[in-house]
């Protein structure tokens, strides 16, 4: 019979091999498909929201581009900041905001990873708090 204890064990895509950028995240943000925001997260890490605004005006400059350049699709976009970089994707359903340590170049495999993130991970793991 398996001995039960009171201690916890992460999830395994809390390990890096399944989530290889988490550990370099610490902030995001939902927003629905209209750029209005829906969820925010932080961490001890950064408890700043100023990066927020940025967001915000890049999914508005988004709207415009797309509505007067009549493009069709929105992949993702980079800010690149001094200390940090954000990455915003668009899902399915919303935009996922990433704001990251900027400890490397942004690389196809980080946009891929983006593009499937899931936000139950932010609700779940420990490290995040809702703002």
């Amino acid at each position: 019979m398996p001995l039960l204890t009171a201690e916890w064990n992460p999830p395994s895509y809390f390990e890096n091999s399944a989530m290889p950028y988490i550990n370099d995240v610490v902030g995001a943000a939902i927003f629905d498909l209209n750029g209005l925001p829906k969820e925010y997260f932080t961490t001890s890490d950064n408890e700043s929201m100023g990066w927020l605004q940025t967001i915000f005006q890049a999914l508005g400059l988004r709207s415009l581009l797309m509505s007067s350049l009549q493009l069709e699709t929105f992949h993702h976009a980079v800010i690149e900041g001094s200390d940090y970089y954000a990455v915003i994707v668009k899902q399915r359903t919303v935009y996922t905001a990433l704001l990251l340590k900027q400890t490397e170049a942004v690389s196809l495999d980080l946009i891929q990873w983006a593009q499937t993130f899931d936000a139950e991970v932010l609700r779940t793991n420990p490290r995040f708090q809702a703002a």
